[in-house]
């Protein structure tokens, strides 16, 4: 069992006001810049429940283009982040959406790598405390909390791909704290997340690409320390 500790209970270092509509919205944004590996050139945000209501009021907004431009949440730009995601070049627009959503705080964003113009949909969280949970990566149903540092795996759905990836992991020795695995289909595109005790090395990241199935292989590594930590795809 994962303990939690004092910090992740009373929230990370923040730009205010708020834990959850201002910290998580932050780190909601800022994972999703990572899963998708670089300045996003659009991006649409649409909020949920609380978040609709109060999302001007609390900063969100700023929070999610913070997080976007991959501010950690006690980056003193976070105020003045929706100019400063202009002058970058980013287009973002902000909506509010309605439906049943898995909790009050919850925001879609749909984006457009700014060089690559590749898309992406992300759905997540903000749960308390500064502490998230993205529910949805491109139509996968996975679990990444941003706590600990992950891995997301695209591959397809054959037979032993998870026993190659886990025997890779083994090899390295890499625990796996959490895993959330969903698939479009049977033999159809699948998406693993693994939440891992430590930093994944370049080394577990190049033979995670080379297994045969796999197609992408992407970290997401929610730096709460000031300093930028960059996603990674080691696509070919």
């Amino acid at each position: 069992m994962r303990f939690k500790d004092v910090f992740s209970i009373i929230g990370p270092a923040m730009v205010g006001p708020s834990s959850s509509h201002t910290a998580g919205a932050a780190r909601i944004g800022r994972a999703a810049r990572q899963v998708l590996g670089e300045l996003p050139g659009e991006a649409e945000v649409t909020f949920f429940g609380s978040f609709a209501a109060t999302y001007q009021g609390h900063g969100t907004d700023r929070a999610i283009a913070g997080g976007l431009l991959d501010f950690a949440t006690d980056d003193h730009r976070l105020p003045d982040s929706i100019e400063l995601a202009a002058e970058a070049g980013m287009k973002i627009s902000f909506a509010q959406g309605t439906g049943l959503f898995p909790h009050p705080n919850t925001v879609r964003l749909r984006l457009v790598g700014s060089e690559s113009g590749t898309e992406l949909t992300l759905t997540g969280t903000s749960i308390g405390g500064g502490n998230i949970e993205i529910v949805d990566i491109d139509g996968f149903s996975v679990k990444l909390t941003g706590m600990y540092p992950t891995v997301l795996i695209q591959h397809m759905d054959y037979l032993g791909v998870l026993a190659s990836v886990t025997d890779v992991m083994r090899e390295g020795q890499f625990n796996i704290g959490h895993m959330s695995l969903d698939r479009k289909n049977r033999s159809g595109a699948a998406l693993t997340v693994l939440e891992l005790d430590e930093a994944a090395t370049k080394e577990l990241l190049e033979k995670l690409q080379a297994l045969p199935a796999v197609k992408t292989v992407k970290v997401v590594d929610l730096n709460e320390n000031g300093q930028e930590q960059k996603g990674k795809d080691i696509t070919p």
